[in-house]
């Protein structure tokens, strides 16, 4: 991969690269939209992601390339205008997080060449915007020796998302991708952004994603929505409830004060939430305890609680892990990501991989019309030079 980017590169630009860099993409193994509820998270950080290539320039010019949208050819902005602008695409989120760094005040005075490649699938959920900003963060980190700490790229790229693009997503992402260690995975209170390191073993299973390839366009889809409901219904239970977040609510007091809600709708919103954060606490306590039946039991749970409580599957989500909690040697699968599309997870004993992809594959095929993709999960090290 390194010797034909390096080739890439050259074509690309006419000059040698002067390093190489790697961000990965994330699965959030339980603990879905949370993040921005002020609950837990349980992501890690994945083999797949994107790669990048830099150069230093001796001007202003910063040159992007992707190979993944080599049709767009190379796009050029100014170090002088790094306003957001439509016409730029996917340079927008690493735009974005140069930009926010030096009106932080940290000095890069010079353009770039830059190529990107991403092995994540587009649209797949597995967080390729956020790959793409910690990347860059850890370029230009690198290049210009600017000492910035990873927690500080993890909250610049959640700004980048949240501000520059406008998608009002949360912190687990970028944390995952800045922060992830090798056969780690992190228990994040994303409150408070304490966080533990949990050892992700799963003995003779592993995590298969399975891919809808069902496009899921996160700023067009119904996320915004799901976050103001939140809002709504955390608004309405501060009138007697003296919190600052849903997260901080356990399912009793949850229960005992849901009449203040009064809107069947937001309930439900509010009530997976509730009971996803509590979840995701029991699935670390599950993995510490190497109790794999109730980490994939709670893995079941969630998908549930995401179809019925929070509305957010449809019927490509559902499909795959209906079939894939069906299938002999599954303990249990859900949706991850934001949802409407994108991907799920199942924990598969390892001997039953192949028969499980064709199994759910066919399953699909016939059901929604068009392929799934499979890709067995390695959990790896956050966005960092290689």
């Amino acid at each position: 991969m390194k010797k034909e980017l390096d080739q890439l590169f050259r074509s690309t630009f006419g000059k040698e690269a002067q390093e190489n860099y790697f961000a990965p993409g994330r699965i959030n193994l339980i603990g879905e939209h949370t993040d921005y509820n002020g609950g837990h998270v349980f992501p890690a950080a994945i083999t797949i992601g994107t790669y990048g290539l830099a150069g230093k320039r001796d001007d202003r010019l910063i040159r992007f390339y992707s190979e993944n949208f080599s049709e767009l050819g190379i796009i050029e902005v100014s170090l002088d205008d790094l306003s957001y602008d439509k016409r730029h695409d996917w340079t927008n989120y690493p735009k974005g997080m140069i930009k926010y760094l030096i009106d932080a005040g940290y000095q890069i005075d010079q353009g770039m060449d830059l190529l990107f490649y991403g092995t994540i699938p587009n649209g797949a959920g597995l967080s390729s915007s956020a790959s793409i900003e910690l990347l860059m963060g850890v370029i230009v980190n690198d290049l210009f020796q600017l000492e910035v700490p990873m927690l500080d790229l993890v909250k610049t790229g959640q700004k980048v998302e949240n501000q520059f693009i406008g998608v009002n997503s949360g912190i687990m992402d970028q944390f995952a991708i800045g922060m992830g260690q090798k056969d780690q995975a992190i228990l994040l209170d994303t409150n408070t952004l304490e966080y533990e390191m949990v050892p992700a073993a799963f003995g003779d299973y592993v995590i298969v994603i399975m891919n809808t390839n069902k496009r899921r366009e996160l700023a067009d889809s119904k996320y915004n929505e799901r976050r103001a409901e939140c809002e709504k219904a955390l608004q309405l239970l501060q009138t007697q409830l003296p919190i600052d977040s849903l997260g901080e609510l356990s399912e009793e007091t949850f229960e005992a004060n849901k009449q203040l809600i009064s809107d069947e709708r937001l309930i439900r919103r509010a009530k997976h939430a509730i009971t996803e954060n509590q979840r995701t606490i029991k699935a670390k306590n599950a993995l510490v305890q190497n109790d794999l039946t109730a980490f994939g039991q709670l893995l079941n749970a969630s998908h549930a609680s995401l179809r019925e409580d929070y509305e957010v599957t449809g019927v490509e989500l559902d499909t795959l892990v209906f079939a894939a909690q069906d299938q002999p040697g599954v303990l249990g699968a859900r949706m991850t990501g934001a949802g409407f599309g994108g991907c799920s997870i199942a924990l598969v004993q390892k001997e039953n991989v192949e028969a499980f992809t064709q199994k759910v594959g066919q399953i699909y095929l016939d059901k929604v019309g068009y392929s799934a993709d499979f890709y067995v999960a390695k959990i790896a090290d956050g966005a960092k030079k290689q």
